[in-house]
């Protein structure tokens, strides 16, 4: 039975989605096939979709009555994480023939590395990058020749905007099929330790490549948890990926079978089988068991955004208050890297998804009458783990208990009670804070306003000495409409250095930190931005912050009537507007959303 409290928030999310869900699900009624999608096509069309082929998939395609796929990828050999994906589509076609179907390349989507982009003009373009893939998605799937959809897909915009895509599709039965993480490198306990001596002046730029390298070795995806492993998570418990298929590392026989099995068990959810359209996968209690997972595995805030705009794409209206009310409830089972030292590796061999999900569902945590797509049976092919036995792929159940109660544990003996993503509101807006990582002697700050409009600024503050005292970092401008909202990764060491001089330091700002925010309290995505002539432009050096984590309060302790006073403070953008294309993003900028609507360009 779900748990009293899930169910009311899960209630609550169905009551305020009803129109827009109900309008949802009637436009994908309204894309469905009674048959094969492509015979809708005149012969012109149909020959131009398979002009390409061989004859016996000419043959099936013009004559025959067998799925026919669509692979949409995300591969580019520059970043690791999706350069396994290369060989990708051969596995694929070949699998689809094995089970009867045939299959096409339907194209290709952008994917840029948040890792590369860091501190740099590119990061600018990151967040948009999510909406562009979304409309690449559909533009793949536009043809109207396919009766499923593979998306491959990692890392951070990347499977947010594949899965906002393919839902604009949800007539058609989507499965995503993961690639895995890289084995481990450099320890993350190491990492940190460098970064911090590069950031007080200690070591130089050789030994800090020399510690990313080792820590960022090989294909795969980057082994701490952030956006992009939560992303693996999020498509595993929201019934997306093949049970158990995540956290499988690339280039392993178990990996290739898993990849063969994920097209065969396609097979068997399109029109021609059990039906399942991802429309039925991706419902309201899908979306509340992805906020469920991403709270129980102390998760990437980024998804504070991207779960919001998935979700409105399948019609289904979520906020910061609902995650802020489901942290209350679920409790906190893993520490995996920046919230404690293990690596996602680590995580899958004491226990993984199987050992997690099983956990809590048992406990009631998590909505198990849901389809996936393995169908009907809820999700209890979800609380098993593949093996090979005699090179056959097989399900076992997944460990009775953890192996690593220091990695991860049963909610009963959870590391928190609750699940350390919390709403803070007050006189400067709202905001979501992550704690899972952050000690409990450091949530509530409350200091000095140091005012800075770029993480540069901060950082030179910080090198010319400026900074060392107990303050509360007030960066403005980074909002999705002033600059895209990058990440502000380069706050992280400075920020975390001072915290271990003594000081209390905090964060405030309508920028992002994403999947790597860690032991330093911060106030991110907040809302209304700056550019938006929100409360965070009032903000002057001096002014005393309160962030208390705890009872989830943000306020400037200014009193009203001199805030009435104060005019919002103005910044020059235009460098943040052109320049490694960002001038392209223009029309972005000035069409996007709030941070708590999911940062999107899209209205639904």
């Amino acid at each position: 039975m779900t748990d009293s409290k899930i169910a009311a928030i899960t209630n609550r999310i169905i009551e305020k989605s009803r129109a827009t869900r109900e309008a949802y699900l009637d436009k994908v009624e309204r894309g469905r096939s009674n048959g094969p999608a492509r015979k809708r096509l005149s012969c012109g069309n149909l020959a131009h979709g398979f002009a390409a082929c061989g004859s016996d998939d000419k043959q099936a395609l013009a004559e025959g009555d067998a799925p026919n796929l669509g692979i949409v990828s995300s591969y580019n050999e520059m970043l690791s994480a999706h350069e396994p994906y290369h060989s990708y589509p051969d596995r694929i076609k070949k699998a689809a023939h094995e089970a009867g179907m045939t299959a096409q390349f339907a194209g290709g989507v952008p994917a840029m590395c948040d890792g590369v982009t860091q501190g740099r003009e590119g990061m600018d373009l990151s967040l948009f990058s999510r909406d562009v893939i979304a409309m690449s998605t559909a533009i793949a799937l536009s043809h109207d020749m396919f009766d499923g959809a593979i998306c491959l897909g990692i890392c951070d915009k990347i499977v947010p905007g594949l899965t906002i895509g393919s839902l604009s599709f949800g007539q058609l039965p989507v499965i995503f099929i993961p690639a895995g993480p890289m084995t481990p490198g450099l320890p993350n306990a190491e990492k940190v330790r460098v970064r911090q001596l590069f950031a007080e002046g200690k070591v130089g730029r050789k030994e800090l490549l020399e510690a990313e390298s080792a820590s960022y070795h090989s294909a795969g995806t980057c082994t701490f948890y952030g956006t992009a492993n939560s992303n693996q998570m999020l498509m595993e418990i929201m019934g997306l990926h093949l049970p158990g298929s995540s956290f499988v590392n690339p280039g392993t026989p178990l990996r290739d079978a898993l990849t063969d099995a994920a097209v065969k068990q396609l097979a068997s959810i399109t029109t021609h089988g059990n039906y399942t359209p991802m429309a039925e996968v991706v419902d309201e209690k899908a979306i509340v068991n992805g906020m469920v997972g991403l709270l129980a595995t102390g998760g990437s805030t980024n998804h504070a955004i991207h779960l919001m705009a998935m979700a409105r794409a399948a019609g289904v209206i979520v906020d910061w208050q609902d995650l802020s009310d489901l942290s209350d409830a679920v409790p906190l089972m893993c520490r995996i890297y920046p919230n404690g030292l293990a690596d996602i590796n680590r995580f899958q061999a004491v226990g993984g998804m199987g050992y997690l999900m099983r956990e809590l569902r048992d406990a009631g945590i998590l909505h198990d009458d849901v389809k996936t797509v393995m169908g009907e049976g809820g999700l209890e092919p979800y609380t098993k783990e593949p093996f090979l036995e005699d090179d056959k792929l097989v399900w076992r159940d997944a460990p009775k208990e953890s192996l690593d109660d220091g990695v991860l544990r049963p909610p009963q003996s959870a590391f928190s009670a609750s699940g350390g993503m919390k709403l803070l509101t007050g006189n400067l807006g709202r905001c979501v804070i992550k704690v899972s990582a952050v000690k409990p002697e450091h949530r509530k700050v409350k200091a000095p306003a140091k005012v800075f409009h770029t993480q540069d600024a901060v950082q030179k503050a910080f090198k010319a000495g400026e900074l060392d005292q107990d303050f509360v970092a007030v960066v403005r401008f980074q909002g999705p409409k002033a600059c895209g909202m990058p990440e502000l990764h380069k706050l992280t060491p400075p920020l975390g250095v001072l915290q271990d001089r003594g000081y209390k330091v905090a964060l405030v700002t309508d920028g992002r930190m994403s999947g790597a925010s860690g032991k330093v309290p911060a106030a991110i995505h907040l809302t209304p931005e700056a550019l938006d002539k929100g409360p965070i432009g009032l903000v002057r050096d001096g002014d005393i912050v309160e962030v208390d984590a705890e009872t989830g309060v943000l306020h400037l302790h200014v009193d009203d009537a001199e805030l009435a006073k104060r005019e919002h403070q103005d910044y020059d953008l235009s460098e943040s507007h052109d320049v490694m294309g960002r001038e392209l993003f223009a029309p972005l900028r000035k069409t996007v959303g709030s941070a708590e609507e999911g940062a999107t360009v899209f209205r639904w």
